[in-house]
């Protein structure tokens, strides 16, 4: 329910809860015992989970994480649509080295990775992305661009993530269905279903997509919701999901939804590598019944 902002500095297209989870303490144990009791303790088997809190327009959240498979839980406390877009930074480039090419026109660097990250959830609504992340220079943006039709990274919503290195082996979640993103289209492994599931997203394409799950209001269709896109006027046909924000060629995520049934759009708004129109306009988009 939002659109990739265009008129922003650099674009997509030029390149290319509460917080973490822990198990609960133990018992305070006698000194000769500790060793004992922590060899005792058994393996997380399930990611650390990761709350950021979205709003108009920043981020809350923590300024490190321990590397490893992670979940994000964004929570969207704004009054419009936020999505958490996560970047890697390499080449031992530093936040401020990205807030420096924010602020110049071209194309954005080559020392980018888009990586994913929880998709836009409805206001007041929640998300999550759960992703192996290792450790680096990390940053969170946001570049949904409605109301208004300035990004939200141009009205201050970035922030600096550092992951830190860890000897983590908390494995991958195990899916229910796996969708995979290519140029220009979704495929699912089976359909979606109502109730909670897991979905593996995986990007087979040769550039940056993403997915975002719209659930259309009763007697809307995706034409009304594509309309209200390039006018926002009155609420929307829609209600926001989440689903995974735009990933390199080759990543892989996951995220957990409680589909109720209904009529859903899968979508992604990512303006192409070729001439930078966005990827539902390639037939990037698909209307799917949920049962």
């Amino acid at each position: 329910m939002y659109r990739h902002g265009r008129t922003f500095a650099f674009t997509l297209a030029a390149a290319l809860g509460a917080a973490a989870c822990t198990p609960k303490d133990q018992p305070a144990a006698a000194a000769d015992s500790t060793a004992a009791t922590t060899a005792m303790t058994p393996a997380a088997t399930t990611p650390p989970v990761v709350t950021v809190h979205a709003a108009d327009f920043k981020f809350d959240g923590p300024d490190s994480i321990p590397a490893g498979m992670v979940t994000f839980h964004l929570i969207n406390d704004g009054t419009t649509f936020h999505h958490m877009q996560l970047v890697r930074l390499d080449s031992a480039k530093t936040f401020a080295d990205l807030q420096a090419a924010i602020a110049k026109p071209g194309p954005i660097p080559a020392w980018v990775t888009f990586v994913g990250g929880p998709n836009a959830p409805d206001p007041h609504g929640e998300s999550n992305a759960t992703m192996n992340m290792p450790a680096g220079n990390y940053a969170m943006l946001c570049f949904v661009d409605v109301p208004g039709g300035v990004p939200h990274v141009a009205r201050g919503m970035e922030r600096s993530l550092t992951v830190v290195p860890s000897s983590s082996t908390v494995a991958a979640p195990k899916p229910d269905v796996t969708l995979t993103l290519a140029d220009y289209s979704f495929t699912t492994s089976q359909p979606l279903h109502a109730g909670i599931q897991t979905i593996e997203v995986r990007n087979n394409g040769p550039q940056a997509h993403e997915v975002e799950l719209i659930r259309m209001a009763p007697g809307k269709t995706q034409k009304d919701i594509l309309g209200w896109m390039q006018k926002p006027n009155g609420p929307p046909p829609g209600s926001g999901v989440g689903g995974i924000a735009s990933a390199a060629p080759g990543e892989v995520s996951y995220f957990t939804a409680d589909l109720t049934p209904g009529s859903y759009m899968l979508i992604c708004f990512v303006p192409d590598r070729k001439d930078g129109k966005p990827h539902f306009m390639k037939g990037m988009v698909q209307t799917v019944t949920v049962s």
